[in-house]
């Protein structure tokens, strides 16, 4: 087709994580897109069980329009949308092309391109791109210098909003139930205590920020803990989300271990960054009532008898990141040793281009295979 302006949907869902992928990759193709809003029905997980690509697991009212002129490509992620980008290049004549993002639930040859991180056990093969960290738009890249106007304004509102606060700024980042990992309130409340001390020892602050997945106990517990200088968003409460500008701003970063996405986020900027571990430990999980929930359950008998590629392990992330010196766990023996080093930061450390190196060549390599899908020679 040569060098043009190709077509690009994107179809985004409830997951943030998976919308700033989808995202990502689309603006770093430079092409444009169109971004289509999913509502998944509750039922939706039955339609993957049937033989022919359908909408009947989303509700159309109160989805984005998918009518034609249909577009030359679609970019998804997450299970919900699986069916949504099968339907359109059902509709395209076969002519549409699919790009996935993490572990697609339907057979692997089904799509053009799958690009895919560790924590997901997906095979070599010719259609899919293994990658280090889920996608983001680095803070500092090639395919985005300088900053869109609108971070940077939105990072300057939130600067002098923050400035009463003593430094260094310690960006909280606090996610929520998946997989393996259930939250609760005395997680909650060991998250806030470490927080709490290492802010404390560094003689700063804390800027806090939870997520839709983030159950009220769990920041209830948090915040019960906290006796430093701090500033609390919380989403279910609405307003403007600082968590750009936390990225943007922030001196060092707390980050709960079951969102890769924040991870990447915060690894990228090259600034010290630990993982609080929501797990439960050594000890056995059937011991323990909330490992008795259903998405806890259900990942467990995934993982148990399901075939390797419907498995997910976020310890492979976790682990490569500390391995890498590019995290280490938040505990008390991490804490008793960091908050001198916090202290001698000397504000705010620009994102380099070498913290960023691993962000940018994923994106570009995920970008160059992008195209080749669709530029013909």
């Amino acid at each position: 087709m040569g060098e043009q302006q190709f077509r690009v949907w994107c179809l985004l869902g409830r997951k943030a994580g998976d919308n700033t992928q989808v995202r990502a990759l689309a603006g770093a193709l430079g092409w444009g897109f169109d971004e289509k809003q999913i509502r998944a029905r509750p039922w939706e997980l039955l339609v993957h069980a049937l033989p022919a690509p359908t909408l009947a697991g989303i509700d159309r009212g109160a989805s984005s329009a998918l009518t034609p002129p249909w577009p030359d490509l679609v970019i998804s992620a997450g299970r919900r949308n699986e069916p949504v980008a099968q339907w359109i290049r059902a509709q395209s004549g076969g002519q549409t092309r699919l790009v996935h993002l993490g572990r697609p639930w339907a057979p692997l040859a089904s799509w053009d391109l799958i690009i895919t991180t560790p924590q997901y056990f997906l095979p070599q093969a010719a259609n899919i791109l293994h990658i280090r960290l889920p996608l983001h738009t680095p803070l500092r890249t090639p395919l985005r210098t300088p900053p869109a106007a609108e971070d940077t304004a939105q990072t300057d509102v939130w600067q002098a909003r923050f400035a009463a606060l003593p430094r260094p700024w310690i960006a909280v980042l606090i996610g929520g139930d998946s997989g393996r990992f259930v939250f609760t309130r005395a997680k909650g409340e060991r998250l806030g205590r470490l927080s709490q001390q290492l802010a404390q020892a560094a003689g700063g602050a804390l800027l806090v920020s939870d997520s839709p997945r983030t159950p009220s106990a769990v920041m209830q517990g948090f915040a019960g803990r906290l006796g430093v200088p701090h500033a609390i968003y919380r989403c279910a409460a609405g307003g403007e989300n600082p968590y750009r500008a936390m990225l943007a701003l922030a001196d060092a970063f707390v980050v709960t271990g079951e969102s890769m996405s924040m991870l990447a986020e915060a690894a990228d900027t090259g600034r010290p960054l630990f993982i609080f571990d929501p797990g439960d430990a050594d000890t056995p999980w059937w011991r323990l009532a909330h490992n008795y929930r259903y998405k806890p359950l259900s990942f467990r008998f995934a993982m148990r008898f399901g075939p390797p590629r419907m498995r997910r392990d976020v310890g492979r992330i976790q682990a490569g990141l500390v391995e890498a010196g590019k995290a280490r766990w938040l505990d008390d023996q991490s804490v008793a040793g960091a908050g001198a080093a916090l202290d001698s930061l000397p504000g705010v450390v620009p994102c380099t281009d070498a913290a960023g190196d691993n962000a940018q060549a994923d994106l570009a390599a995920s970008v160059e295979a992008v195209r080749r899908l669709l530029i013909r020679p």
